[in-house]
Formats: C-alpha cells, structure tokens, sequence
C-alpha cells in the first residue's frame, strides 16, 4: 500500500485525503488545529462553491451539508452610479445551484469523518526542518498549506504572476438576519455590486456554525476608502463599520441588512494577499522533494469567488494523476506534469481573476451593460462562475465578444 502525507487540512488537501482513501492509499494528514479548534476560531474564508467544484465532493460521498445549505440560485451585478443609485442592476439564473459552507463547519468535520474513515490523523504545525525527516517514511509528500514557512519551498513563476503586491484590501463578517433582495425575494443569489474606482461587495448566502447566513464581503482597492482595517478592530466595531461603508456605497444592500447581526464572535477578517503563482516542485534541505496544491501553487484574489471551487478542481486533478502512476515513482517529473494538467484549468481562473483587477476595458463594460438587456449574455456570465473556462471563448478577448454579440 503506498504511503503519502498531507500537511494541511483545508479543501484540497482534506478532499485529496479523503479521496485517496476510499483507493485504499495508506494516508496521514497533518493539521495544525484540532477539529475542536477549528470550530472555536475564526472564519477562515468565502468559499462560494459552484456546480462542477460541488460535483467532487459528491462523487466523494463527502457533501455533508449539502441537505442543511441554503442554495445559492442565481449571480447578481449592480453597478453604483455617482448619486448614490444603481447605473445598473440584474440578474441571471445558474444551471445549477451554488452552496457555500463555512470552512470551520467543513474542515472539522472532513477532519473526524478522515479519522473515522481510517486515515491517521496527526495534530502538528510541521516545519521544514522537521519536514526533512517525515519525508523518507512516505512514498509521496504533498503541501496544501497555502501560508506559512512551508510555502517558501516553492519558487514564484514570474511569467505567470504579474503582481507583485496586494490588489485589493479585504474584509467580512458572516451575519444573520439579513432579508432577501426584493427583486427575486425567492431566489438565493451571489451579488456581485461593483463601485467604481473603491472597490467592490460580495453579499453570499451560506451555512456556518449556527444555521444559515450571509457573508458580507468586501474588497477595496488599496488606499481607498475601504481599505480601512488595518487596526484589526473588534468584531462588534468591525461589523458596524462595513454596514457604515454599505451605508455609503451600496445603500441598497444596507437596507437589508439594518437588522442583521454577526453570527458568532469569530465572525468577521480582514487581510489580503498577492497574487501569485509559483512552481510546483519543492525540494527539502535533506533534497527529498514535496509536491504542491491549491493556494500552495495557484492562489488568486478572491474577486471571482474561486478559491474554493479551484483547490477542489486541484485535488481531484491530483487524485486522477496519483491513482494512473500505480507503483511508479512520484518523481519531479511527474510533479510538474500532474500541476500542467491542473494549470490547463487554472490558467483561465488565473487569467480571468487577475483582469477583474484592473479597471474594465471598454468591451467588458459594454459586456455588463448587455447583460442587463438580454438574459443569454447575463446567464453565460453567470454560470462562467462554474466554469471559467468558457470565458477564453467569448469574455476575455474583444474580437470574440463581438462575434458572440452578433450571433445572441
């Protein structure tokens, strides 16, 4: 039976363990917290999960709140307009529902179902040094920790990482309480609202420690008026502070969250985190060599929701290469290999996320504009959300927007 250790205990690792288990692989996770602590501590993330990302945990027999999880239905965009108004709002229907569950509702109880499933659980944050020894005991060692020393192990692709700072200031608090939108009051959706020139707000229902919720999120362009955190207040002053900031820019989802209140007192973050891609080979001082996944290798800002859905689309990509190598060696070159086979996906998350950045070029905002007009451009760009591939078909290019735009 061959032997692999997983250091890190968040999606794609625990999804990769889980997997790797139910092929009879002889596996070890090693996670810095209990699943006690996990459920004690801070929300860690968003993570809105599409169709395709949902599928694999399905086909895991791992969704296990999937019945409890509120279904996200549709994407939303508003555009604010400099009075205060909307230039411009709608939404579109997704081909399949959305769910979003709080990691520390999922990764504790991915981490006592990989125990009770039978895989070896070891509660130690390991660093490199510590690391060099662990590694001659297992046939295949895989990095999913995407902070901490363990990251230095794997050089950044400057080719592929045109920043080299944080692009946006981020902030959220999970909160209960907040109504419908009044324009689909039965429809659950993600709405995207977009200020121009200060950022942007993300309002998501989702499942977390206490039932149902939102997940209010923002992201501010750096030096603007929502980069306002970095005093790391309270959560009862961070909470009212960005329901101020709705107040200002997006009335329109203030007026539905007036009564809303935090979920839990460790509910609200704030941060943020450069863009990044880098090799996925790493070599330990002792010249054993690791592997890395998810945000290890590809870590993307959170604009377009797909943290989450990307190290899901990683580990299943990772559980397919591990289980067609058979006895063969886990060598460096099938470790770049296998990251080629995920980057074939990820490039266009990569590619996609990393334009959302900058300020829209004239055919993207005619993009939005159409969509508010005709419902097949809105509901494509919807369900780009599942699979951001399609949009190297029409979005990215505006030679190929405008053949798309004569044939709808």
């Amino acid at each position: 039976m061959r032997k692999v250790l997983i250091v890190g205990a968040g999606q794609s690792g625990l999804q990769l363990a889980l997997g790797l288990l139910a092929k009879d692989y002889d596996v070890t996770v090693m996670s810095a917290r209990t699943p006690e602590e996990i459920r004690a501590g801070r929300v860690m993330s968003t993570q809105c999960m599409f169709h395709d990302a949902l599928q694999h945990e399905r086909d895991l027999g791992i969704d296990l709140w999937e019945a409890d999880t509120v279904n996200v239905e549709g994407l939303g965009v508003s555009v604010a307009a400099p009075d205060g108004g909307r230039a411009l709002d709608w939404f579109a229907e997704l081909d399949h529902v959305a769910q979003s569950v709080d990691q520390r509702v999922k990764m504790a109880g991915w981490l006592e179902l990989f125990e009770d499933r039978g895989g070896k659980l070891v509660i130690h944050g390991v660093m490199t040094s510590e690391l060099d020894a662990l590694a001659r005991l297992y046939d295949l060692v895989i990095i999913s920790a995407g902070k901490g020393e363990l990251v230095q192990l794997f050089d950044r692709v400057p080719e592929r990482s045109p920043y080299t700072k944080p692009m946006r200031a981020l902030s959220l608090a999970y909160a209960h309480g907040v109504r419908p939108r009044p324009e689909h009051p039965d429809k659950m959706a993600v709405r995207f609202n977009i200020v121009p020139g200060v950022g942007e707000l993300f309002m998501i229902p989702a499942y977390t420690l206490s039932g149902n919720c939102d997940i209010l999120f923002f992201e501010g362009v750096p030096g603007g008026p929502l980069d306002c955190f970095d005093d790391r207040p309270g959560p009862a002053e961070h909470f009212a502070r960005i329901l101020d900031l709705m107040k200002q820019f997006v009335p329109w989802e203030y007026d539905r969250c007036r009564d809303a209140e935090l979920t839990d007192a460790k509910a609200t973050l704030a941060g943020g985190y450069t863009p990044v891609v880098r090799k996925p080979v790493g070599t330990l001082p002792g010249g054993a060599i690791v592997l890395g996944m998810a945000d290890v290798v590809v870590a993307n800002d959170p604009i377009t929701g797909q943290g989450s859905n990307n190290a899901s689309h990683c580990a299943a990509t990772y559980l397919d290469a591990i289980v067609e190598r058979g006895d063969r060696p886990f060598d460096a070159g099938w470790m770049d290999a296998t990251f080629e086979r995920y980057w074939e996906y990820a490039r266009h998350v990569t590619e996609w996320t990393n334009a959302l950045l900058m300020p829209p070029p004239p055919h993207v905002l005619q993009i939005l504009g159409v969509a508010g007009q005709n419902p097949a451009v809105a509901r494509r760009f919807a369900n780009g959300f599942t699979d951001p591939t399609d949009f190297q078909h029409w979005f990215m290019d505006p030679a190929l927007w405008e053949k798309y735009l004569a044939e709808v």
